[in-house]
């Protein structure tokens, strides 16, 4: 399959997906009982004119199907919508993007480094005292509540031992970050460190390697060429995921320490009612996840030439 075939079916899949997905984010929204315009006025009800003309105004006196061909509409002209209050999504998720990608790219920094480091080291060592260490300190990691573990390394570093900010941005990256992404990256991690010693295992293992080593290539060679890029293609599938993961799953970490991020944004319009802004903000979401995981699909391509030929 030639290079254009292959990024052709991608998009096409992609657009599929997307289509399915944010139709059903939608629905989920707005087929909902009650009615959001009613709903804006509180205790004192608006006037049956002005919630008409704002009802209009969203298409919400439309089935449901047109509501969502209008949105799409403007999604292809590049406006994820207008909240009641007359806002554009797209302002206020510009405004709140910078925070979100920050720790998200923090925390997907420390899944790689250090996961990749960590599970190339066991792979390594399979069945000695380090390989056993890692493989308990990912147990251990993966089964701490992200809420707990924030909120533990909240009060250690930020209140008892005063190395960082308790909340907020404040100070800037890093020092506002780096906790925050610790508590965000360290399940990720767990999971990239064995993913990679599993797959590390499984290449030292096989004919290929038998083989260089046969030839008379180093040790490093050997490892740090052939084993780490083969060992790293299902490490790098994972990584995508978990970076469209990470853009959209800091709800509870932005919270507990008060970021201004879209995890915080997409919680506040949930709890306000605001449907236009949880439809817009989780459209964007989408796309950057599928995004990803479409330019994984194609690196791996890149990297695993058998695929091109599936």
């Amino acid at each position: 399959m030639t290079a254009a075939r292959l990024v052709a079916r991608r998009v096409g899949e992609l657009l599929l997906v997307f289509v399915g997905v944010s139709f059903v984010i939608y629905a989920m929204v707005f087929a909902l009982p009650g009615d959001p315009i009613a709903a804006l006025g509180g205790d004192r009800p608006l006037p049956a004119n002005v919630v008409a003309q704002l009802r209009s105004q969203f298409h919400l006196d439309e089935p449901l199907w047109q509501q969502y061909l209008h949105y799409l509409g403007g999604l292809l002209q590049g406006d994820l919508g207008t909240n009641f209050s007359g806002q554009s999504v797209a302002d206020k998720l510009a405004s709140r993007w910078p925070v979100t990608v920050t720790l998200a790219l923090t925390a997907w920094a420390m899944e790689v480094v250090v996961g990749v480091a960590l599970g190339l080291y066991a792979g390594l060592r399979r069945g000695r005292t380090g390989d056993k260490a890692v493989l308990a300190g990912t147990i251990l990691a993966t089964s701490v509540p992200v809420f707990v573990l924030a909120v533990s390394a909240q009060l250690l570093f930020g209140v008892r031992l005063g190395w960082f900010p308790v909340a907020g941005t404040a100070d800037g990256w890093p020092t506002s970050y780096l906790v925050p992404a610790a508590c965000v990256a360290i399940f990720g991690l767990a999971s990239v460190a064995r993913l990679m010693r599993g797959s590390v295992v499984d290449t030292m293992h096989s004919d290929f390697v038998r083989t260089l080593r046969a030839k008379g290539l180093r040790g490093r060679q050997v490892v740090g060429v052939h084993v780490l890029r083969n060992s790293a293609i299902p490490v790098l599938t994972f990584l995508a995921v978990d970076l469209g993961y990470l853009l959209g799953g800091t709800v509870v970490i932005e919270g507990v320490f008060n970021l201004p991020g879209v995890g915080q944004l997409l919680f506040q319009a949930i709890r306000a009612h605001e449907g236009p802004t949880v439809v817009g903000v989780s459209t964007a979401l989408i796309i950057v996840f599928l995004l990803t995981n479409m330019l994984v699909d194609l690196l791996h391509a890149v990297l695993d030439p058998r695929i091109r030929h599936e």
